[in-house]
């Protein structure tokens, strides 16, 4: 997989893709960071800019679908880029000259979330109609380890950046990163065919939840679906209950903390790169069933995780488990969905998959937190683990007969 060419267009859609993460791994958890060290905000504040932002983008970003649907990907890619460097430029704006509010970071949190979700429909439908279909899980294997290595590396990074030099340090790398993204997007010298609806009768009328239908009346895509919503909104929602505990209760140092999420990102790179030759010899619908339900096993671990080296070890192998079967399982996903989903519907199909994502991780964090208040995080974190293993239940049991036929809509001048 390594030595795959997949064209130029494609190396240079990978390097934006590769610059935006790594600028959101230098800037991760930058906002709150903020919050708490510029304007002194109080943790009800701090939880509420981690929830209500991203809900508010997802509000937003609800009539984006049919907006990047029916129009060229790569402008809409360009203006998404532009529109968050636009957005996080003005914090470290506002802080120098004084004027640094909460509400601007609610704001910004907000607009950075719609964008990201406009961004991600439009790049998926681009990818579709960019490589072949024999090369698609590749791609989204390729982006799948520019992700986790971004996490692995960003945050350390991060940390220390602001130390040195501030604490809008990492927001300013973050939005210059969006530049470059948006600069990377423009040196792509394929030329785009313009969007077409399919039914003008239907225009305007159904088109804000054609995503959902899809996903709902396709059989192997609605139990992936629900079987995601469930997984990453109960492993997400055990982040902030993990600070709490290992920080707080087993009085974990900050560095070991830090330590215990980036070292078992390496087994990003190891799953993503498994994913083209488990599925050669295995087939797609098995590593989705098999590995599908590996995801869910191991999250339980983390209820039993004790103070000293121990617990640091057990949180360490808990998450290098989960990591290295989700790394393996969402390139595989992201072909599937891809795959079933006619090219007219791609961007609304994946707008309605991120906006229930970001929903379900809302709702289950602060369920989670409500329970975590009324007993305890361990006992929350251990109720998460438990819900968890319930997921598999949701995933397809037997293979769709074909998939959606892929028609390539970007020619080379």
């Amino acid at each position: 997989m390594a030595g795959r060419s997949l064209g130029r267009d494609f190396r240079w859609l990978w390097a934006a893709y590769a610059v935006n993460a790594y600028g959101s791994g230098l800037g991760f958890g930058a906002l709150p960071l903020i919050a708490v060290l510029v304007l002194h905000a109080s943790p009800a504040q701090v939880s509420a800019l981690a929830a209500v932002g991203p809900a508010v983008g997802a509000l937003i970003a609800l009539p984006l679908g049919p907006w990047v649907e029916f129009r060229r990907k790569r402008p809409v890619m360009i203006a998404m880029d532009l529109a968050r460097f636009a957005v996080m430029l003005t914090i470290p704006v506002a802080y120098a000259f004084g004027r640094l509010s909460f509400v601007q970071l609610l704001v910004v949190s907000a607009v950075v979330a719609a964008a990201k979700i406009a961004s991600s429909a439009a790049s998926g439908a681009y990818l579709k109609a960019l490589v072949r279909p024999d090369d698609l899980l590749v791609a989204n294997a390729r982006f799948e380890s520019t992700t986790w290595s971004s996490i692995a590396v960003g945050p350390p990074l991060g940390g220390a950046a602001v130390g040195l030099f501030g604490p809008v340090t990492t927001v300013l790398a973050d939005a210059f990163s969006y530049l470059l993204s948006a600069l990377g997007i423009t040196a792509i010298r394929g030329r785009e065919e313009p969007p077409r609806r399919t039914d003008e009768r239907r225009a305007r009328a159904g088109e804000l939840l054609d995503g959902w239908r899809h996903l709902l009346t396709h059989p192997g895509l609605r139990a992936l679906y629900a079987n995601q919503l469930l997984v990453s909104g109960l492993i997400m929602a055990t982040e902030p209950l993990l600070a709490v505990l290992l920080l707080g209760q087993l009085g974990f140092p900050p560095w070991q903390y830090g330590l215990a999420f980036a070292a078992p990102c390496v087994g990003g790179l190891i799953g993503s790169r498994l994913a083209r030759r488990v599925v050669a010899r295995y087939g797609q619908h098995r590593i989705l069933r098999t590995v599908g339900a590996l995801r869910a096993v191991w999250l339980i671990g983390l209820a039993f995780v004790q103070p000293g080296v121990a617990g640091l070890v057990t949180v360490i192998a808990v998450e290098l488990a989960i990591i290295i079967s989700m790394s393996l399982y969402n390139p595989v996903l992201a072909t599937y969905r891809l795959e079933h989903t006619p090219k007219d519907r791609v961007a609304r199909t994946l707008s309605a998959w991120s906006i229930g994502s970001s929903a379900s991780i809302a709702i289950l964090s602060a369920l989670g937190g409500l329970l975590a208040d009324a007993t305890s995080p361990r006992t929350a974190v251990t109720v998460a683990g438990l819900l968890i293993l319930a997921s598999p239940l949701l995933l397809p049991r037997r293979p769709d007969p074909a998939r959606v036929p892929v028609r390539h809509a970007v020619t080379v001048d």
